[in-house]
């Protein structure tokens, strides 16, 4: 048996390009929490640092055959700070759009429309919700009804609140899939954290 954690960069991603998963996950556990540490020093949000930590490695793995790297370390730093970015740039053009959408909406005068809109979208996301697991249920409407934090939402279930990021980030997921065909900027009035 191979004892990878003695093995430099530049052997686990040759032996990553060759589809060797136990140098995948070298690379991985060698990692992941330093780059986990740098995007929630700049996300300042567990959930959204774990997402983008991840998006890297799963972009890692689908490369592995093309992936042509100098230095692996620096390579999985620069790949987070860009990740960074574009998550920061998303949240910009999402808030724009919203901005731009609610000034567009106050200006015309079909506020009946958009409360028709609003109440299809709360039955249709009540409809949803009561489709998802009973846990994953109760952290959702805790969460996003009651407006608990992650923290105070895992002492009232007393579990811990990697559960209840695991389960919002899971419920959320689902929602957005099955919610998809209704109006972005109304659901980003739902799902913004």
């Amino acid at each position: 048996m191979r004892v990878f954690k003695v093995y430099s960069d530049d052997k686990l991603v040759e032996l990553m390009r060759q589809q060797d998963m136990a140098a995948f996950d070298e690379i991985y556990y060698r990692y992941w929490k330093r780059l986990y540490a740098m995007a929630y020093n700049r996300v300042h949000s567990k959930m959204v640092a774990e997402e983008l930590v991840q998006e890297i490695f799963i972009s890692v793995w689908v490369n592995r055959t093309t992936l042509q790297v100098q230095n692996l370390s620096g390579y999985l730093f620069t790949a987070t700070k860009y990740k960074v970015i574009s998550y920061y740039e998303r949240q910009l053009t999402r808030k724009t759009y919203l901005e731009k959408q609610i000034a567009i909406t106050q200006d015309r005068d079909d506020t009946t429309e958009h409360t028709v809109l609003l109440n299809d979208l709360h039955d249709a996301l009540d409809r949803e919700v009561s489709k998802l697991p009973a846990r994953c249920q109760e952290v959702f409407r805790l969460s996003r009804e009651e407006n608990l934090s992650i923290k105070q939402v895992a002492a009232q279930m007393g579990v811990s609140e990697k559960t209840v990021e695991n389960q919002l980030l899971k419920a959320l997921k689902v929602l957005r899939t099955s919610l998809r065909h209704y109006t972005l900027s109304v659901i980003v009035l739902f799902f913004l954290p």
